[in-house]
């Protein structure tokens, strides 16, 4: 019998689901930072193995939103919990906060099982451990609870294995080979977007946005020309974008090209540029020429 089905995974920002989604795939497909609501969409990414396929639904996390990119967000993470055939909803280890808590009320709206996985298991005590899953455990039924630690693939497949198991019976939604249905330029926007997030001050990432003006590979060479705007909401964080002598700005493109480059496979000429579009997170013209398109959520 050949098992497939869509899995998302939920929870508040900044707790581990795109590390997690990526552990999984064993490929980098959706961008990981320290700093929350790194994820902007939804990204799938499909598993395939002897008898199954799963499609991996990555969110953005769960807050309240000051913007309409925010809502956005939102929006794309509770609508998902309804299109899908099991939710991991990942928390931190330690007990419920009001969030957490707003979280599990939504879910009492769908009828998909949920598997609680705590991650960051590395940084605490085992009793401190038992007593977060205690908590959790009398706030919601969830279907099964899963101590893991992303970072160090720590219960991560106790946690697969599953998923595999609660999927139905299916079709293969997607080719073998193939691990995102997300096209080329999308993922390295989302890698310049990840160092851009690495590199910059805590108040700017919120408000940057990468396009990819061009992505070529020239006739007569192994190279692919890669032209790349970031797009940020003030003046003063287009000066901290370039930094001191364009410093800031080559760090990233520098990170960046190196990503992209195992993502097309080839080297690749990597220019940026900075602009400022003033607001951009409020104005549905910019979210849907940035890809955050409310019709697609």
């Amino acid at each position: 019998m050949y098992r497939s089905g869509f899995v998302t995974l939920i929870g508040r920002p900044n707790v581990g689901k795109s590390t997690l989604m990526n552990l999984f795939i064993g490929e980098k497909v959706s961008i990981i930072s320290n700093k929350p609501q790194t994820t902007r969409n939804k990204i799938r990414s499909i598993l395939s193995g002897d008898g199954f396929q799963i499609v991996f639904i990555d969110t953005p996390g769960i807050h309240n939103p000051a913007s309409k990119l925010g809502a956005y967000m939102v929006k794309a993470a509770e609508n998902a919990m309804n299109e899908v055939d099991c939710i991991i909803y990942l928390v931190e280890p330690r007990k419920a906060s009001g969030a957490d808590k707003n979280i599990m009320n939504r879910l009492g709206n769908v009828d998909t099982p949920v598997f609680l996985a705590v991650n960051k298991i590395d940084t605490v005590e085992k009793a401190e451990l038992l007593n977060v899953i205690e908590d959790y455990r009398g706030c919601y039924n969830f279907a099964e609870i899963f101590p893991v630690s992303a970072r160090n693939a720590e219960n991560t497949d106790d946690l697969l294995a599953a998923v595999k198991n609660i999927l139905p019976e299916g079709p293969r939604y997607f080719p073998e080979d193939i691990v995102t249905d997300q096209p080329e330029r999308q993922i390295a926007s989302e890698l310049i977007r990840e160092k851009a997030l690495r590199y910059l001050r805590e108040e700017v990432p919120h408000g940057v946005a990468v396009g990819i003006e061009l992505m070529k590979r020239r006739a007569d060479q192994e190279l692919v020309d890669v032209e790349a705007t970031i797009y940020c909401e003030k003046d003063s964080h287009k000066g901290i974008i370039i930094g001191k002598k364009g410093e800031t700005l080559k760090k990233i493109g520098s990170a960046a090209r190196l990503d992209i480059e195992r993502l097309l496979g080839s080297p690749i000429f990597l220019q940026l540029w900075v602009k400022v579009k003033k607001d951009w997170r409020n104005s549905d013209f910019y979210l849907k020429n940035f890809g955050y398109d409310f019709s697609n959520v």
